[in-house]
């Protein structure tokens, strides 16, 4: 009975260690404030190149973030050279200015989507550049400090059918 019971919690101890998550990592934004010349850079190398993945882009932001939505402008480089470039847009509040995102207090964590079932073919190494493209309406131009937001992150994980 003690071998079954110790069988037992082994195997419960190695699946509920099992993780998707291949890599996490995150900058933050100093007073939390993005510059929009502030670019993002993270790098990434080693991956199965017969594997898929989804890529997130996470954004932590407080109570200071003025607006409901995020538009983003992110840059794939691939070891090749090729350069794939997204204008993104991510709804950051409800329309009555509830925050979306996880967490308590006054920082909220959003998990937001950037690829998926993505299949680094070509070994390498890979560089993600993440900037913002905030305007206020009927302005040209930028958006040049963008308050509330504290740090900029990627999450990359296995993708599982």
């Amino acid at each position: 009975m003690n071998r079954l019971m110790y069988l037992f919690l082994v195997a419960s101890l190695a699946i509920s260690c099992t993780t998707d998550v291949v890599s996490t990592e995150y900058r933050s934004l100093k007073g939390a404030v993005w510059n929009k010349d502030d670019v993002k850079q993270f790098t990434f190398s080693g991956l199965d190149s017969l594997q898929s993945y989804n890529v997130f882009i996470n954004i932590r932001n407080d109570q200071n973030f003025p607006y409901s939505n995020l538009f983003l402008i992110a840059s794939l480089n691939t070891p090749e050279g090729e350069v794939v470039q997204d204008t993104l847009e991510y709804t950051m509040a409800l329309p009555d200015g509830t925050w979306l995102g996880k967490g308590s207090g006054s920082i909220k964590e959003n998990k937001l989507w950037y690829k998926e079932n993505i299949v680094f073919s070509t070994s390498g190494v890979y560089t993600l550049e993440i900037s913002h493209a905030m305007r206020k309406n009927g302005n040209v131009s930028g958006i040049v400090g963008l308050e509330g937001i504290t740090d900029v992150g990627i999450e990359i994980t296995k993708h599982i059918p």
